[in-house]
């Protein structure tokens, strides 16, 4: 009885340092397949995960994209220990040479997805806007097909004109986002401007409503570039509306002749008669021509006092205005405009 009991002691004994061995071994082989580089990844490469994906759906998606490391269990258990095995999170994940299924597996269980930018510039107008948007990949098109009017219908704004009604700055978006997503945070963002810049307007302003100053602004935008002048521009457009002298602008006149617009403004242009053309008709017209950005609104609220009523583009190309408060004063600027014109244009021969 004594051999029999130290025998089977013996074999007891070796069975644990067996499973010992073979538990270092699995521990090791987990370990080392945890924190290896994935194999396969190309630069650039990404993943998405989408709604209803299991690991499982994963694994398969990985290796379609060329990544073979790991068994399924290895995986599950990575998964479990990382507290992630439940918690994949919808979305674009982005693949990087060298990353290991530890890294990929915690940016999937705390959404560090891929976000894409998209840029509204100043000044764009609405059919711009649109355009831009269309090219956005892989943001979703659900406004490709729609109205103006559908399109601010879905947007929860029905019978409200779209133009002006987007703040230019650059937007964040994921796969799964469509351009509705965007243009509702670039309306909401420029509602939250222009009531901003409307409780700072100055308590004379000739402005009647915050839609007035996105109009005014949305053609301070359009006439210059250079942001030290849109305050004095602003303030000239004031004085001429205080006044009841016409704003003489031409890219509201632009703005009426729409995509028919060939790049060069003649006199019959200035002489045929639209809602927006600002020599025909006085006042502001009758929506914003662009989309102004966040100096442009200031510009407008905070307008800089002075007496010019005309202004000339220096036309050196430099973007640059030459003011007047006469008109015998205004049409020497335009003369010296048209002089650094032609020699402008001499010395690019």
């Amino acid at each position: 009885m004594t051999r029999k009991r130290a025998s089977f002691g013996g074999l007891v004994l070796l069975l644990l340092i067996a499973l010992g061995i073979a538990g270092v071994w699995a521990w090791q082989r987990y370990t080392g397949f945890a924190d290896a580089p994935l194999a396969g990844i190309e630069e650039g490469e990404t993943l998405v995960i989408e709604r209803g994906d299991a690991l499982t759906s994963v694994l398969r998606k990985l290796r379609e994209v060329g990544v073979e490391n790991g068994q399924a269990f290895e995986w599950s258990a990575l998964a479990k220990q990382l507290g992630a095995a439940d918690r994949l999170q919808v979305g674009e994940y982005r693949l990087e040479p060298g990353m290991t299924p530890r890294e990929l597996l915690t940016q999937m269980r705390e959404g560090r997805v891929v976000q894409r930018r998209v840029t509204i510039v100043e000044g764009w107008n609405i059919r711009e806007l649109r355009a831009a948007l269309a090219r956005a990949e892989p943001l979703e098109q659900e406004a490709a097909k729609m109205s103006d009017a559908e399109l601010m219908k879905a947007l929860g704004h029905a019978g409200q004109h779209p133009e002006g009604r987007f703040l230019p700055e650059t937007y964040l978006y994921t796969t799964g986002d469509s351009d509705l997503d965007v243009l509702g945070r670039a309306h909401a963002a420029m509602e939250k401007a222009l009531a901003e810049a409307w409780a700072r307007r100055r308590p004379d302003s000739v402005l009647k409503s915050p839609e007035e100053m996105l109009t005014l602004a949305s053609i301070v935008e359009k006439e210059t570039g250079v942001a030290e002048e849109r305050p004095r521009i602003a303030g000239l457009f004031e004085r001429r509306l205080r006044i009841g002298m016409r704003l003489q602008t031409d890219p509201t006149v632009i703005y009426g002749i729409g995509a028919s617009y060939d790049g060069n403004i003649r006199k019959r242009d200035l002489q045929t008669d639209t809602p927006y053309n600002t020599y025909t008709r006085a006042g502001l017209p009758p929506t914003p021509i662009a989309m102004p950005g966040v100096d442009a609104l200031n510009a407008v609220a905070q307008p800089a006092d002075g007496d010019a009523l005309y202004f000339v583009a220096v036309g050196d190309g430099s973007g640059r205005h030459l003011f007047a408060k006469s008109l015998a004063e205004h049409e020497a600027n335009v003369a010296q405009y048209l002089r650094n014109y032609r020699a402008a244009r001499k010395a690019a021969q």
